[in-house]
């Protein structure tokens, strides 16, 4: 079965969708609707801005959304997808895909997510570091016995977790889950202390946002972070969009599941190939290519 996946936060890169952008007719038009739906050129900022410029959460979530979505569009009889899910941020891109969300209401919703975790990072100072090689349950348990919020935030694959809490909490973490047999405890450049209870301002502002919106169901079942079950009714949908800002994205599980679902053919469509690289780990025998 063929299954279309979706890139999030830290895919972008300067120049994305510029090539997209000159060569398809149609891909211009909808960069130029995005650039009017915004009321700012993003496309100006993905195409010639600095690193710096696309690290801001409020470009370079929705400039990662319509990289996804442009590239979904332009495919046209090529992207049948049989189940979708996308990482993080990339759920909004898998909901505009399968038509559970319009163009429209998808893009405003990404905007709104991206300046809403930008403000609660800066109400609640937090960040985030990648764990490499330890077991799930080793990362789960060392971050419950921290004083603070530290929290499990990204189950990437097997070996990699990413933790997301207070800046004490997650230094403590590192010292401890390397002390533990960890390869790498590396900190990374975020604005905030992504999918966890810091974000808790942000899902409510989201929340007030998606109740104002219209979900319809999707063409194909799109496997969700907090659930990772292929989900089809528009109301579990809105719930799980919802919960996803404070829970962790349960990457591996979700895969998982697509695969045991009868998933054999990947497609990663968006900036970069993380999710190849991760779905390669998960599974090395499933069939994996990437568009961009």
């Amino acid at each position: 079965m063929k299954a279309f996946v979706f890139p999030g936060q830290g895919a972008q890169f300067s120049g994305m969708g510029k090539a997209l952008y000159e060569e398809s007719p149609l891909a211009r038009e909808w960069f130029e609707k995005a650039d009017e739906l915004l009321g700012f050129r993003i496309t100006d900022i993905m195409f010639e801005g600095t690193d710096e410029d696309l690290r801001q959460t409020k470009v370079t979530q929705p400039a990662i959304f319509l990289h996804s979505i442009i590239l979904a569009k332009t495919l046209g009889e090529q992207f049948r997808p049989e189940m979708v899910a996308g990482h993080s941020l990339g759920e909004f891109s898998a909901l505009v895909a399968a038509r559970a969300l319009s163009f429209e209401d998808g893009l405003q919703l990404v905007y709104k997510r991206a300046l809403a975790m930008q403000k609660a990072g800066e109400i609640n100072e937090g960040t985030m570091a990648a764990i490499l090689n330890l077991p799930d349950e080793t990362v789960e348990k060392i971050c419950a016995g921290i004083d603070g919020v530290v929290v499990p935030a990204n189950y990437n694959c097997p070996g990699q977790v990413v933790i997301s809490g207070s800046i004490a909490g997650i230094d403590r973490a590192c010292e401890l889950l390397l002390a533990s047999g960890a390869k790498r405890a590396l900190k990374l450049k975020v604005g905030g202390a992504f999918h966890s209870p810091l974000m808790e301002p942000a899902r409510e502002e989201l929340r007030k946002a998606i109740d104002a919106v219209s979900f319809q169901a999707p063409d194909c079942p799109v496997y969700q972070n907090v659930s990772t079950q292929g989900e089809t009714n528009p109301e579990r949908i809105k719930t799980n969009l919802i919960a996803q800002l404070t829970a962790p994205v349960k990457w591996t599980q979700s895969v998982q599941n697509m695969i045991a679902g009868g998933a054999d053919d990947f497609t990663e469509l968006g900036p970069g190939s993380v999710l190849q690289g991760l779905i390669k780990k998960i599974n090395p025998n499933v069939q994996m290519q990437g568009i961009s």
